[in-house]
């Protein structure tokens, strides 16, 4: 069945069924959801789907908007609007404290950086307060865009004390297995989850439309003796990451 065979107002509009550009967005979610409309593949022009289905433009653009925002479709400028390719999910566990590195090498992906900061600098009012530094250190920062099986799938940004990590351009892969190395791996940590709507720059450096939904992470991680190690805040993509929690009954 073909795209404009879908949708057809006769198959699927219904009067009472809420408002229309809801009706034609939950039509365009079938077709997508059901191959009709395969991964990278373009939707017809908002006029053509006026003229299918007998819509006005204004809500045939409601529609295409909402589906961009839930990143279901991407806007190409000059070049229409496609299906986005379905990126798999990945879980992590939140039962272990591992590395971005690690965590993507256990299922098999290979894993990239693109380094965003990469530095020593003034410590703000908030790495002075978390880190435990005096008011005049500098911190070691790292921020960067991780990678997995050559998709996009966080931002990373941390602050460490420069006595856990003095020189930040030592980490090329893994900053858990630089700071192991450096005798300064943490042991333990603490993250604070929370759901997100992606601003344009974090959403554009992920991959995604703005305003999607997104995973903003923060870790403040110890070492064994109890000092502080690391502050890292990061943002996932919402649409390829799960994290996973282990419970049991409390005796």
């Amino acid at each position: 069945m073909t795209i404009i065979e879908f949708l057809q107002p006769e198959t699927w509009f219904d009067q009472g069924a809420g408002p229309r550009y809801v009706q034609l967005r939950r039509r365009l979610e079938e077709a997508i959801h059901s191959g009709v409309l395969p991964p990278n593949s373009s939707l017809p022009p908002e006029r053509e789907i006026a003229e299918i289905t007998d819509l006005s433009r204004v809500t045939v653009r409601k529609a295409m908007q909402e589906l961009v925002q839930q990143g279901a479709i991407e806007q190409r400028q000059g070049s229409g609007s496609f299906v986005r390719e379905t990126t798999a999910k990945v879980e992590q566990s939140l039962s272990h404290l591992t590395s971005f590195t690690e965590d993507m090498q256990q299922r098999g992906y290979e894993t990239t950086s693109k380094w965003l900061e990469r530095g020593v600098f003034m410590a703000s009012e908030e790495e002075i307060a978390v880190l435990g530094l005096g008011a005049e250190e500098s911190v070691a920062r790292i921020y960067r865009l991780r990678e997995a099986g050559g998709q996009p799938m966080a931002l990373e940004r941390a602050a460490l004390p420069l006595s856990i990590l003095p020189n930040p351009l030592d980490v090329t892969v893994s900053l858990y297995a630089t700071l192991d190395q450096l005798g300064h791996r943490p042991v333990r940590a603490v993250q604070k989850i929370s759901a997100v709507n992606l601003e344009a720059r974090e959403a554009k450096l992920l991959g995604v439309a703005e305003g999607t939904a997104g995973l903003k992470i923060q870790r403040l991680a110890f070492l064994e003796d109890g000092r502080v190690a690391e502050l890292t805040r990061s943002l996932y993509r919402g649409d390829a990451y799960d994290f996973v929690a282990e419970l049991r009954l409390s005796t």
